[in-house]
């Protein structure tokens, strides 16, 4: 299930870059594709209504793998995973964000692997990767600890919506982590059908018509077993400033134009380098 309904994320999907094997890509299509090297071949996609048929023409191939959710109102996020409850139905299901793009670093993709650890430990587990201290206002964090013997999975206690450097340093610290780092989430998880029923109940509690995803994780942490997955691929926000192009320059790196596109790398710096010094002369 993928959420795309967002006023500042529902362009995102249909914008194109150039993919590892240089081809024109539609994120929403290159969003598709990690999941279905995690085995996964139907996706509900939460959207803001009118924008199905934009979407539809950009997954090409893959559009009639879709099945269309629509958000009618701009009541948050915790309300449009909500929206998505009969979809899933009783079933443990992916989650992925609209405006992210994932690299792997493995043979495996991003999603692949987290799926994999799911069925594994059989639980609800989330993507994190750990980040700066700087970055935290475009992420949520969570706090916990390494499980023993288990590299890369911790157990979840606290879970926080793009908290302050402050808050963060009271709630958020993992130990052995370096100071002014954290595990900040990596926009995917994989989530047990408990957590329809925590917003479920958030919604019916509020006067607003909101609920948190973020404090509903919270709840499901302090419910059940719940996990974090140090990634090792990235993650790229392509709704973030130069996120476009930081998803783009990791693609290219990554792909088979690698080293003509290093190449065009090079030149630039050599050529702004250059009308530097021009200008620090002049």
């Amino acid at each position: 299930m993928v959420t795309a309904a967002a006023s500042e994320q529902r362009n995102l999907p249909v914008q194109t870059l150039i993919d590892q094997e240089g081809n024109a890509s539609s994120v929403l299509h290159l969003i598709i594709e990690e999941i279905l090297r995690a085995h996964i071949d139907e996706i509900g996609i939460i959207v803001w209504p009118g924008d199905e048929a934009a979407y539809a023409k950009v997954a090409g191939n893959h559009a009639g793998r879709l099945r269309f959710i629509p958000q009618s109102e701009p009541l948050g996020y915790g309300h449009a995973v909500y929206c998505a409850r009969e979809f899933v139905g009783n079933e443990p299901f992916l989650h992925l964000v609209g405006d992210h793009i994932y690299v792997s670093g493995r043979a495996k993709g991003c999603a692949e692997h987290l799926v994999e650890v799911a069925t594994a430990e059989n639980c609800s587990v989330s993507g994190v990767q750990i980040t700066r201290e700087s970055q935290l206002p475009y992420y949520g964090a969570v706090g916990g600890e390494l499980l023993a013997g288990k590299p890369q999975l911790y157990r979840i206690s606290t879970v926080a919506e793009k908290p302050s450097p402050t808050l963060a340093e009271q709630k958020l610290v993992v130990p052995g982590l370096r100071a002014g780092h954290y595990l900040c989430f990596f926009g995917m998880h994989v989530l047990s059908p408990g957590i329809m029923d925590i917003l479920g109940s958030q919604l019916a509690r509020s006067g607003s018509g909101k609920s948190s995803f973020s404090s509903a994780l919270s709840e499901l942490a302090a419910r059940e077993q719940y996990l974090a997955l140090e990634q090792s691929g990235r993650r790229f926000n392509v709704g973030t400033k130069y996120g476009m192009l930081s998803a783009q320059v990791a693609l290219s790196l990554a792909g088979r134009d690698r080293y003509e596109v290093l190449a065009m790398l090079l030149d630039l710096v050599a050529a702004s380098t250059s009308d530097s010094r021009a200008r620090d002369l002049g």
